[in-house]
């Protein structure tokens, strides 16, 4: 067994591990689950999994680090709540060694919260009159949530008001409404096919939003093409379609989801994909200022770090020889909370330094600087239909760099540098 699961000091059924939503995925259609604080998973797909285990030495630093491999299955409790709770892999002993277990929520906190008797879904053994008596409710629930998720997509820019005295962090857990949808697709999901299986496997990877109190997320998809090349002539057509009619086309890249929080109004903004489709280039610039705004003024000590990575990472995939990154996404992520401020009005050693760009931000007798340098991070991820000569299998063979993605990279550092150099807040 995974030392990561022989440290749960619980009985023998119940050493797994409670899996809730992600309550900071902004994009994406897959779900995302937390598993704990350092640590998230999401359903297993080969590719994406053939890509972490062998994914260059030089771009692990761009990308999530992963952490192996756990079972998932849903279960039900007394009172018909689903629950998705993970395990180890039977007969796996090098899945998820490198985890830390001590922060997760134990199985045994779901049997807590209803003091009753805990209920397992074995659907292969489940007795007909079962699914017969709960035929009619599921469908209700299903018809419900393709009527919430179309409330969701018209509802693509949302705006809640947090209570500044409260505790920011905690009360993101309640408002995400795109980490919502993924996760009840996956109940959804799991739970339709559970006659024929009720055991999924999952990838554990790093939670890059662990070090940030509350994060500020921006989901990027990349490149001038998102089909796969063993996607179908429908599906193609359809990501051809979506890219023509999106800056995707034009840029290289396109906003899938944003999260940002603004101190100065104590506003929490998500933005969806659907948003993110009909904007212009313009309008795409525009979303990037948004982000980088807190409501006050524009994070400009964030920018440069910002820029060095973006940087960095395409001198890395301009290395990379057959590698198509088709639908993979990049994440820009830094933390909303801003570190302690100083009042630069009469210090004559703060007022030293005061750089020329924040001089110019300058509103009245007081301007403000950041204690240390923010720190902001930039990943690649979701790699399901990524492809490389090193996969075997792989009818089609790519030469070269991947040039719509590296495309959308160069985009993005002449968009953020305008947004830089520009004077206006």
């Amino acid at each position: 067994m995974s030392p990561a699961f022989r440290a749960m000091d619980v009985e023998p059924r119940a050493k797994g591990i409670l899996l809730e939503p992600f309550v900071h995925q902004v994009g994406g259609h897959s779900c995302v689950l937390h598993f704990n604080e350092t640590t998230l998973c999401k359903p297993l797909v080969p590719r994406e999994h053939q890509f972490y285990e062998t994914l260059p030495a030089e771009m692990r630093r761009f990308t999530p680090q992963y952490k192996g491999v756990v079972s998932v299955r849903f279960e039900e409790d007394e009172d018909r709540n689903l629950c998705l709770i993970a395990y180890p892999l039977k007969g796996d002993h090098g899945t998820a060694d490198s985890v830390d277990n001590s922060d997760c929520e134990p199985k045994s906190k779901l049997l807590r919260r209803t003091n009753k008797k805990h209920h397992v879904l074995e659907m292969e053994k489940t007795p007909k009159d079962w699914v017969r008596q709960h035929w009619k409710e599921e469908k209700m629930k299903s018809h419900k949530l393709e009527e919430e998720f179309e409330w969701l997509k018209k509802s693509e820019v949302l705006y809640y008001s947090l209570e500044k005295k409260g505790n920011v962090s905690s009360q993101l857990k309640h408002y995400n409404p795109w980490s919502m949808k993924c996760h009840q697709q996956q109940l959804q999901r799991m739970k339709e096919n559970a006659k024929h299986r009720n055991q999924y496997k999952f990838i554990l990877l790093e939670n890059l939003t662990s070090r940030y109190e509350v994060p500020c997320v921006l989901d990027l998809k990349m490149g001038t093409r998102q089909h796969g090349d063993d996607a179908s002539e429908e599906k193609a057509a359809n990501q051809i379609r979506k890219c023509q009619q999106s800056t995707s086309a034009v840029i290289g890249v396109r906003v899938c989801g944003m999260q940002v929080y603004q101190a100065g109004s104590g506003q929490l903004m998500f933005m969806n994909k659907y948003h993110g489709r009909k904007l212009s280039v313009q309008g795409f610039k525009e979303a990037l200022f948004q982000f980088f705004h807190n409501g006050r003024y524009l994070r400009r000590e964030l920018l440069g770090p910002v820029l060095k990575k973006l940087a960095e990472l395409k001198a890395v995939l301009e290395r990379q020889e057959s590698y198509r990154f088709y639908s993979s996404s990049l994440l820009v992520i830094y933390d909303g909370k801003e570190r302690p401020e100083v009042a630069l009005d009469s210090d004559a050693e703060d007022l030293e330094d005061l750089s020329e760009e924040s001089a110019d931000e300058s509103a009245g007798a007081y301007a403000y600087k950041p204690i240390g340098a923010s720190s902001v991070d930039v990943r690649m991820i979701d790699f399901a239909h990524t492809t490389c000569r090193l996969y075997g299998e792989d009818s089609v063979v790519h030469e070269g760099q991947d040039a719509g993605y590296i495309f959308g990279l160069q985009s993005l550092i002449d968009i953020v540098t305008e947004i830089s150099e520009e004077g206006g807040e």
